[in-house]
Protein backbone atom coordinates (compact mmCIF):
# COMPACT_ATOMS: atom_id res chain seq x y z
CA UNK A 1 0.00 0.00 0.00
CA UNK A 2 1.19 3.67 -0.91
CA UNK A 3 1.24 6.24 1.31
CA UNK A 4 -0.30 8.77 -1.07
CA UNK A 5 -3.95 10.21 -1.31
CA UNK A 6 -5.28 10.43 -4.65
CA UNK A 7 -7.24 13.44 -5.15
CA UNK A 8 -9.87 13.55 -8.28
CA UNK A 9 -11.06 17.04 -9.21
CA UNK A 10 -14.38 17.20 -10.21
CA UNK A 11 -14.27 20.05 -12.34
CA UNK A 12 -11.52 18.18 -14.44
CA UNK A 13 -11.91 14.97 -13.95
CA UNK A 14 -8.52 14.71 -13.48
CA UNK A 15 -6.49 12.65 -10.69
CA UNK A 16 -3.81 13.81 -8.68
CA UNK A 17 -1.52 11.74 -6.37
CA UNK A 18 -0.41 13.16 -3.35
CA UNK A 19 2.49 11.96 -0.65
CA UNK A 20 1.77 11.51 2.28
CA UNK A 21 4.44 11.99 5.13
CA UNK A 22 4.11 11.86 8.91
CA UNK A 23 0.23 12.12 8.81
CA UNK A 24 0.66 15.08 6.60
CA UNK A 25 0.68 16.29 2.83
CA UNK A 26 2.36 19.21 1.14
CA UNK A 27 0.12 22.14 1.01
CA UNK A 28 2.58 23.49 -1.49
CA UNK A 29 1.46 19.78 -3.62
CA UNK A 30 -2.35 21.31 -4.13
CA UNK A 31 -0.98 23.67 -6.47
CA UNK A 32 -0.83 21.18 -9.36
CA UNK A 33 -4.36 20.61 -9.38
CA UNK A 34 -5.68 23.69 -11.79
CA UNK A 35 -8.55 23.91 -14.29
CA UNK A 36 -6.20 25.33 -16.55
CA UNK A 37 -2.75 27.07 -17.43
CA UNK A 38 -3.33 30.30 -15.94
CA UNK A 39 -5.14 29.00 -12.85
CA UNK A 40 -2.39 29.42 -10.27
CA UNK A 41 -3.39 25.69 -8.41
CA UNK A 42 -5.26 25.14 -5.25
CA UNK A 43 -5.04 26.04 -2.17
CA UNK A 44 -6.01 25.66 1.66
CA UNK A 45 -8.10 27.33 3.32
CA UNK A 46 -7.45 27.57 7.17
CA UNK A 47 -7.83 30.15 9.33
CA UNK A 48 -6.55 30.05 12.67
CA UNK A 49 -4.46 27.03 11.70
CA UNK A 50 -7.59 24.55 12.92
CA UNK A 51 -5.28 21.64 10.74
CA UNK A 52 -1.74 23.09 9.79
CA UNK A 53 1.31 22.38 10.70
CA UNK A 54 3.90 25.20 10.26
CA UNK A 55 6.65 23.13 11.44
CA UNK A 56 8.65 20.27 12.10
CA UNK A 57 9.40 20.40 15.85
CA UNK A 58 11.00 17.50 18.01
CA UNK A 59 10.50 19.76 21.54
CA UNK A 60 6.60 19.34 23.01
CA UNK A 61 4.19 16.64 22.24
CA UNK A 62 0.74 16.98 22.96
CA UNK A 63 -1.91 14.24 22.88
CA UNK A 64 -4.66 16.02 23.32
CA UNK A 65 -7.24 12.89 23.28
CA UNK A 66 -5.25 11.27 25.74
CA UNK A 67 -4.25 14.45 28.21
CA UNK A 68 -0.56 13.84 27.50
CA UNK A 69 2.13 16.04 27.61
CA UNK A 70 5.61 15.75 27.57
CA UNK A 71 8.70 17.80 26.87
CA UNK A 72 11.59 16.18 25.00
CA UNK A 73 9.69 12.54 25.65
CA UNK A 74 9.81 13.59 29.25
CA UNK A 75 5.92 13.60 31.13
CA UNK A 76 5.13 16.34 32.40
CA UNK A 77 3.95 15.20 35.29
CA UNK A 78 7.87 13.42 36.04
CA UNK A 79 9.62 16.33 35.18
CA UNK A 80 6.85 18.41 37.68
CA UNK A 81 7.09 16.64 40.65
CA UNK A 82 11.27 15.66 40.37
CA UNK A 83 13.38 18.76 38.42
CA UNK A 84 13.31 22.42 38.58
CA UNK A 85 12.53 24.68 36.24
CA UNK A 86 16.33 25.36 34.95
CA UNK A 87 16.99 22.35 34.28
CA UNK A 88 13.95 22.01 32.50
CA UNK A 89 14.40 25.17 30.24
CA UNK A 90 17.94 23.43 29.40
CA UNK A 91 16.00 20.41 28.51
CA UNK A 92 14.05 22.52 26.53
CA UNK A 93 16.77 24.37 24.58
CA UNK A 94 19.29 21.31 23.91
CA UNK A 95 16.88 18.02 23.85
CA UNK A 96 18.87 15.93 27.04
CA UNK A 97 18.54 16.84 30.64
CA UNK A 98 22.13 17.75 31.60
CA UNK A 99 24.90 16.05 33.67
CA UNK A 100 25.76 17.25 37.23
CA UNK A 101 28.56 19.58 35.28
CA UNK A 102 26.12 20.87 32.95
CA UNK A 103 23.41 21.70 35.16
CA UNK A 104 26.47 23.41 37.48
CA UNK A 105 27.34 25.75 34.06
CA UNK A 106 24.15 26.57 33.03
CA UNK A 107 22.76 27.89 36.84
CA UNK A 108 25.93 29.85 36.96
CA UNK A 109 25.61 31.37 33.40
CA UNK A 110 22.11 32.04 34.19
CA UNK A 111 22.68 33.19 37.58
CA UNK A 112 25.31 35.90 36.12
CA UNK A 113 23.20 37.24 33.84
CA UNK A 114 20.58 38.59 36.02
CA UNK A 115 21.20 41.96 36.12
CA UNK A 116 20.40 44.78 33.50
CA UNK A 117 21.70 47.84 32.77
CA UNK A 118 21.25 50.86 34.49
CA UNK A 119 19.32 52.80 31.61
CA UNK A 120 16.86 50.10 31.24
CA UNK A 121 15.35 51.25 34.74
CA UNK A 122 15.24 54.79 33.26
CA UNK A 123 13.48 53.48 30.56
CA UNK A 124 10.71 51.86 32.80
CA UNK A 125 10.59 54.54 35.04
CA UNK A 126 9.32 56.53 32.04
CA UNK A 127 6.17 54.94 32.23
CA UNK A 128 3.02 56.12 33.80
CA UNK A 129 2.35 54.66 37.62
CA UNK A 130 -0.57 52.18 36.82
CA UNK A 131 0.90 50.72 33.21
CA UNK A 132 0.17 47.22 33.01
CA UNK A 133 3.12 44.91 34.06
CA UNK A 134 2.67 43.53 31.14
CA UNK A 135 3.15 46.03 28.14
CA UNK A 136 6.24 47.40 30.45
CA UNK A 137 7.51 44.21 29.97
CA UNK A 138 6.93 43.80 26.33
CA UNK A 139 8.50 47.04 25.94
CA UNK A 140 11.25 46.46 27.85
CA UNK A 141 12.55 43.28 26.43
CA UNK A 142 12.17 45.16 22.58
CA UNK A 143 14.57 48.04 24.33
CA UNK A 144 16.92 44.96 25.17
CA UNK A 145 17.92 44.53 21.09
CA UNK A 146 19.51 47.98 21.20
CA UNK A 147 21.82 47.21 24.44
CA UNK A 148 23.18 44.20 22.11
CA UNK A 149 23.56 45.37 18.65
CA UNK A 150 25.51 41.65 18.30
CA UNK A 151 22.24 39.71 18.71
CA UNK A 152 21.98 40.05 15.07
CA UNK A 153 24.55 38.15 14.51
CA UNK A 154 22.71 34.71 14.25
CA UNK A 155 25.55 32.49 12.32
CA UNK A 156 27.48 32.58 15.42
CA UNK A 157 26.54 30.03 17.84
CA UNK A 158 28.23 31.99 21.00
CA UNK A 159 26.40 34.67 20.05
CA UNK A 160 23.19 33.32 20.01
CA UNK A 161 23.72 31.42 23.49
CA UNK A 162 24.52 34.34 25.27
CA UNK A 163 21.33 36.66 23.85
CA UNK A 164 19.33 32.83 25.26
CA UNK A 165 20.88 33.19 28.44
CA UNK A 166 20.67 36.52 28.59
CA UNK A 167 16.89 36.83 28.17
CA UNK A 168 16.23 33.86 30.44
CA UNK A 169 18.15 35.25 33.29
CA UNK A 170 17.19 38.88 32.72
CA UNK A 171 12.85 38.29 32.07
CA UNK A 172 12.54 37.74 35.87
CA UNK A 173 14.85 41.07 36.83
CA UNK A 174 12.39 43.10 34.02
CA UNK A 175 9.12 41.62 35.74
CA UNK A 176 9.59 42.13 38.88
CA UNK A 177 10.91 45.72 38.27
CA UNK A 178 7.59 46.18 36.02
CA UNK A 179 6.08 45.26 39.30
CA UNK A 180 7.74 47.57 41.68
CA UNK A 181 7.36 49.91 39.39
CA UNK A 182 3.53 49.88 38.88
CA UNK A 183 3.14 49.74 42.58
CA UNK A 184 5.82 52.51 43.29
CA UNK A 185 8.32 50.73 45.10
CA UNK A 186 12.01 51.26 44.48
CA UNK A 187 13.65 48.49 42.51
CA UNK A 188 15.20 45.34 44.38
CA UNK A 189 18.16 44.00 42.64
CA UNK A 190 18.62 40.41 42.05
CA UNK A 191 20.36 38.11 44.29
CA UNK A 192 22.21 35.44 43.14
CA UNK A 193 22.57 33.12 46.58
CA UNK A 194 19.03 32.24 45.71
CA UNK A 195 17.07 30.00 43.03
CA UNK A 196 16.06 31.10 40.02
CA UNK A 197 11.84 31.61 41.66
CA UNK A 198 13.31 32.53 44.83
CA UNK A 199 15.56 35.65 43.70
CA UNK A 200 12.05 36.57 41.59
CA UNK A 201 9.72 36.37 44.68
CA UNK A 202 12.99 38.38 46.60
CA UNK A 203 13.15 40.98 43.80
CA UNK A 204 9.17 41.14 44.39
CA UNK A 205 8.71 41.25 47.61
CA UNK A 206 11.73 42.36 49.66
CA UNK A 207 11.04 45.66 51.26
CA UNK A 208 13.37 46.25 54.58
CA UNK A 209 15.25 42.84 55.09
CA UNK A 210 18.51 42.65 55.05
CA UNK A 211 18.28 39.34 53.31
CA UNK A 212 14.94 38.18 52.34
CA UNK A 213 14.38 34.33 52.57
CA UNK A 214 11.55 32.98 50.28
CA UNK A 215 9.37 30.29 51.55
CA UNK A 216 10.50 27.04 50.60
CA UNK A 217 6.94 25.69 50.26
CA UNK A 218 6.23 28.96 48.39
CA UNK A 219 9.02 29.05 46.41
CA UNK A 220 8.98 25.33 44.59
CA UNK A 221 5.57 26.33 43.85
CA UNK A 222 6.48 29.42 41.57
CA UNK A 223 9.09 27.02 40.60
CA UNK A 224 6.67 23.96 39.57
CA UNK A 225 4.49 26.76 38.03
CA UNK A 226 7.21 27.70 35.65
CA UNK A 227 7.51 23.91 34.63
CA UNK A 228 4.09 23.31 33.39
CA UNK A 229 3.80 26.52 31.76
CA UNK A 230 7.78 26.37 30.06
CA UNK A 231 6.41 24.85 26.37
CA UNK A 232 3.27 24.06 25.07
CA UNK A 233 3.78 23.45 21.51
CA UNK A 234 2.40 26.00 18.38
CA UNK A 235 0.55 28.15 20.16
CA UNK A 236 -0.48 31.20 19.56
CA UNK A 237 2.72 33.30 21.04
CA UNK A 238 4.73 30.48 20.17
CA UNK A 239 3.56 30.56 16.38
CA UNK A 240 4.23 34.80 16.55
CA UNK A 241 7.49 33.86 18.11
CA UNK A 242 8.37 31.96 15.28
CA UNK A 243 6.86 34.21 12.64
CA UNK A 244 8.84 37.03 14.00
CA UNK A 245 12.21 35.17 13.94
CA UNK A 246 11.34 33.71 10.28
CA UNK A 247 12.71 37.09 9.26
CA UNK A 248 15.77 36.58 11.03
CA UNK A 249 15.19 39.42 13.29
CA UNK A 250 17.39 39.54 17.04
CA UNK A 251 15.67 36.29 19.18
CA UNK A 252 15.35 39.43 22.09
CA UNK A 253 13.00 41.05 19.37
CA UNK A 254 11.15 38.20 18.07
CA UNK A 255 10.68 37.52 22.56
CA UNK A 256 8.90 40.93 22.69
CA UNK A 257 6.71 39.77 19.71
CA UNK A 258 5.58 36.89 21.28
CA UNK A 259 5.11 38.93 24.41
CA UNK A 260 2.69 40.71 22.92
CA UNK A 261 0.56 38.44 21.87
CA UNK A 262 0.79 36.52 25.02
CA UNK A 263 -0.75 39.77 26.38
CA UNK A 264 -3.70 39.25 24.72
CA UNK A 265 -6.85 37.66 27.03
CA UNK A 266 -7.42 34.86 25.27
CA UNK A 267 -4.01 34.06 25.58
CA UNK A 268 -1.52 35.02 28.81
CA UNK A 269 -4.96 36.36 30.65
CA UNK A 270 -7.11 33.33 30.87
CA UNK A 271 -6.36 32.60 34.62
CA UNK A 272 -7.45 36.08 35.50
CA UNK A 273 -10.51 35.56 33.72
CA UNK A 274 -10.86 32.51 36.15
CA UNK A 275 -10.41 34.31 39.33
CA UNK A 276 -13.01 36.96 37.85
CA UNK A 277 -15.44 34.47 37.59
CA UNK A 278 -15.54 32.84 40.72
CA UNK A 279 -15.37 36.32 42.27
CA UNK A 280 -18.49 37.59 40.30
CA UNK A 281 -19.94 33.78 41.54
CA UNK A 282 -19.34 35.12 44.91
CA UNK A 283 -20.19 31.90 46.60
CA UNK A 284 -20.82 28.08 46.50
CA UNK A 285 -24.59 28.52 46.99
CA UNK A 286 -24.63 30.77 43.43
CA UNK A 287 -22.51 27.64 41.52
CA UNK A 288 -25.69 25.94 40.40
CA UNK A 289 -27.24 29.10 39.32
CA UNK A 290 -24.32 30.19 37.57
CA UNK A 291 -23.96 27.34 35.65
CA UNK A 292 -27.65 27.48 34.54
CA UNK A 293 -26.58 30.26 32.83
CA UNK A 294 -23.67 28.39 31.59
CA UNK A 295 -25.95 26.52 29.84
CA UNK A 296 -28.76 29.15 28.73
CA UNK A 297 -25.39 30.62 26.81
CA UNK A 298 -25.78 33.42 29.37
CA UNK A 299 -22.66 33.25 30.81
CA UNK A 300 -19.18 31.63 30.00
CA UNK A 301 -17.43 29.14 32.11
CA UNK A 302 -13.61 30.01 32.19
CA UNK A 303 -10.90 27.53 32.96
CA UNK A 304 -13.01 24.44 31.43
CA UNK A 305 -12.36 23.20 27.85
CA UNK A 306 -9.09 23.45 25.91
CA UNK A 307 -8.60 24.00 22.32
CA UNK A 308 -6.30 21.22 22.60
CA UNK A 309 -6.94 18.87 24.89
CA UNK A 310 -10.41 17.06 24.74
CA UNK A 311 -10.32 15.11 28.35
CA UNK A 312 -8.48 16.59 30.53
CA UNK A 313 -5.60 18.74 30.81
CA UNK A 314 -1.95 16.89 32.62
CA UNK A 315 -1.07 20.12 34.18
CA UNK A 316 -4.64 20.92 35.96
CA UNK A 317 -4.20 18.02 38.34
CA UNK A 318 -0.68 18.90 38.96
CA UNK A 319 -2.31 22.14 39.75
CA UNK A 320 -4.65 21.30 41.99
CA UNK A 321 -2.58 19.30 44.15
CA UNK A 322 -0.12 22.65 44.29
CA UNK A 323 -2.78 24.96 45.63
CA UNK A 324 -3.38 22.69 48.64
CA UNK A 325 0.60 23.10 49.36
CA UNK A 326 0.50 26.73 48.48
CA UNK A 327 -3.00 27.15 50.77
CA UNK A 328 -1.53 25.56 53.87
CA UNK A 329 1.74 28.12 54.64
CA UNK A 330 -0.89 31.28 53.21
CA UNK A 331 -4.53 30.17 54.28
CA UNK A 332 -7.15 29.07 52.14
CA UNK A 333 -8.16 31.13 49.26
CA UNK A 334 -12.00 31.96 49.88
CA UNK A 335 -12.45 31.58 46.04
CA UNK A 336 -11.27 27.90 46.32
CA UNK A 337 -14.47 26.56 47.62
CA UNK A 338 -16.39 27.89 44.74
CA UNK A 339 -13.71 26.46 42.52
CA UNK A 340 -14.31 22.87 43.82
CA UNK A 341 -18.05 23.01 43.33
CA UNK A 342 -18.05 24.11 39.95
CA UNK A 343 -15.78 21.69 38.95
CA UNK A 344 -17.45 18.62 41.21
CA UNK A 345 -20.40 19.61 39.12
CA UNK A 346 -18.96 19.81 35.83
CA UNK A 347 -17.23 16.60 35.98
CA UNK A 348 -20.38 14.93 36.90
CA UNK A 349 -23.42 16.48 34.19
CA UNK A 350 -23.67 15.39 31.14
CA UNK A 351 -23.85 18.78 29.48
CA UNK A 352 -20.09 19.42 30.47
CA UNK A 353 -19.14 15.79 30.11
CA UNK A 354 -20.38 15.86 26.16
CA UNK A 355 -18.27 18.68 25.38
CA UNK A 356 -15.12 17.90 26.45
CA UNK A 357 -15.46 20.69 29.75
CA UNK A 358 -12.59 19.85 32.28
CA UNK A 359 -10.34 21.82 34.54
CA UNK A 360 -7.66 23.11 32.21
CA UNK A 361 -4.06 24.28 33.56
CA UNK A 362 -5.79 28.00 34.12
CA UNK A 363 -8.44 27.18 36.65
CA UNK A 364 -6.20 26.81 39.62
CA UNK A 365 -3.18 28.71 38.88
CA UNK A 366 -4.36 31.91 38.99
CA UNK A 367 -5.79 30.83 42.51
CA UNK A 368 -2.17 30.03 43.21
CA UNK A 369 -0.98 33.44 41.93
CA UNK A 370 -3.58 35.00 43.82
CA UNK A 371 -2.69 33.32 47.34
CA UNK A 372 1.11 34.04 46.55
CA UNK A 373 0.02 38.14 46.62
CA UNK A 374 -0.29 38.44 43.17
CA UNK A 375 -2.77 40.89 41.50
CA UNK A 376 -3.93 39.79 38.71
CA UNK A 377 -2.72 41.79 36.10
CA UNK A 378 0.91 40.20 36.97
CA UNK A 379 -0.64 36.76 35.76
CA UNK A 380 -0.14 37.37 32.23
CA UNK A 381 3.55 38.06 33.18
CA UNK A 382 3.97 35.21 35.75
CA UNK A 383 3.16 33.44 31.93
CA UNK A 384 6.04 35.24 30.03
CA UNK A 385 8.22 34.04 32.35
CA UNK A 386 8.40 30.45 32.12
CA UNK A 387 7.43 30.78 28.38
CA UNK A 388 10.73 32.19 27.44
CA UNK A 389 12.32 29.26 27.71
CA UNK A 390 9.73 27.38 25.35
CA UNK A 391 9.64 30.51 23.05
CA UNK A 392 13.33 30.17 22.70
CA UNK A 393 13.90 26.40 22.04
CA UNK A 394 10.80 26.82 19.46
CA UNK A 395 13.05 29.95 17.99
CA UNK A 396 16.83 27.81 17.98
CA UNK A 397 15.21 24.85 16.48
CA UNK A 398 13.37 27.02 13.25
CA UNK A 399 16.53 29.55 12.83
CA UNK A 400 18.36 26.26 11.67
CA UNK A 401 15.57 24.29 10.00
CA UNK A 402 16.26 24.53 6.09
CA UNK A 403 12.74 24.14 5.01
CA UNK A 404 11.91 27.12 7.02
CA UNK A 405 11.90 30.30 5.04
CA UNK A 406 10.23 33.83 6.47
CA UNK A 407 6.51 33.46 6.93
CA UNK A 408 3.90 34.45 4.46
CA UNK A 409 0.67 33.06 4.42
CA UNK A 410 -1.58 33.16 1.11
CA UNK A 411 -4.95 34.52 1.31
CA UNK A 412 -8.53 34.25 -0.80
CA UNK A 413 -9.21 37.68 -2.50
CA UNK A 414 -12.91 38.58 -2.70
CA UNK A 415 -12.46 42.30 -2.59
CA UNK A 416 -13.18 44.41 -5.75
CA UNK A 417 -11.98 43.77 -9.35
CA UNK A 418 -10.28 46.21 -11.29
CA UNK A 419 -11.32 49.65 -11.03
CA UNK A 420 -10.66 52.72 -13.04
CA UNK A 421 -9.34 56.43 -10.58
CA UNK A 422 -12.26 58.87 -10.24
CA UNK A 423 -11.20 62.45 -9.13
CA UNK A 424 -12.71 63.66 -5.91
CA UNK A 425 -14.93 66.10 -7.86
CA UNK A 426 -16.43 63.43 -9.36
CA UNK A 427 -16.57 60.50 -6.54
CA UNK A 428 -20.65 61.68 -5.44
CA UNK A 429 -21.83 62.16 -9.48
CA UNK A 430 -20.53 58.09 -9.17
CA UNK A 431 -22.35 57.14 -6.00
CA UNK A 432 -25.66 59.32 -7.25
CA UNK A 433 -25.26 57.64 -10.30
CA UNK A 434 -25.15 54.16 -8.91
CA UNK A 435 -28.45 54.88 -6.99
CA UNK A 436 -30.54 55.41 -9.71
Amino acid sequence: MTDSLTITDNRTGRAYEVPITQGTIRATDLRQIKTDEEDPGLMAYDPAFMNTASCISRITYIDGDRGILRYRGYPIEQLATRSNFLEVAYLLLNGELPTRAQQEAWVNEITHHTFVHENLKKFIDGFHYDAHPMGILLSAVGALSTFYPSARNLNDPEVVHLQIVRLIAKMPTLAAFAYRHSIGMPYVHPDNGLSYAGNFLNMLFRVSEAKYTPNPVLERALDVLFILHADHEQNCSTNAMRSVGSSRVDPLSATSAAIAALYGPLHGGANEAVVRMLGQIGSVANVPDFLKKVKNHEAKLMGFGHRIYKSFDPRASIIKKLADEVFEVTGRNPLLDIALELERIALEEDYFISRKLYPNVDFYSGLIYQALGFPSNMFPVLFAIPRTSGWLSQWKEMVVDPEQKIARPRQVYLGEGIRDYVPVEARGQQKELART
